[in-house]
Order: structure tokens, then sequence, then C-alpha cells
């Protein structure tokens, strides 16, 4: 989230003081993966098993993949 809400923060500056910064697609990408994480967190902690486990993937695999296409690549 906190990630999130700093791209988007940074964007908004950008466009107010005219600099590149990141593009509101980043910002859709960046919101959108936060809530996808804390909602799989959310369905991790109330469970126990396998399902757990597959929650916490969940945020592991989401968190990779954004990393990988929004900051490496």
């Amino acid at each position: 989230m906190v990630l999130a809400i700093t791209v988007a923060g940074t964007a908004i500056v950008g466009a107010r003081r005219g600099f590149p910064g990141p593009g509101w697609a980043d910002v859709a990408w960046h919101v959108s993966a936060a809530v996808l994480v804390v909602l799989a967190q959310i369905y991790s902690d109330n469970r126990q098993g396998f399902t757990a486990f597959f929650g916490s993937l969940v945020v592991f695999l989401v968190a990779g993949c954004l990393l990988w296409t929004q900051w490496w690549n």
C-alpha cells in the first residue's frame, strides 16, 4: 500500500510540475496489486493449512510480478 501511494504521489507531483514520472497505467497497476495483496493477506490470516499457504503464495506471486513488470523490466 505504501508503494502504491508513493507511486501515485509521484505521478501527481510530476504532472503538476511538468516533469516525467510514472504514468497512470503504472499507478493503476500498483493500486490494483496492493488491493489484491491486502485481500489475499486477509484471506490467508483467517484460514489454516493449505488455504492459508495458498493465500500467502498469492501475496508473494503478485508482489513478484509487480516488481518484475513495473520496476525491473
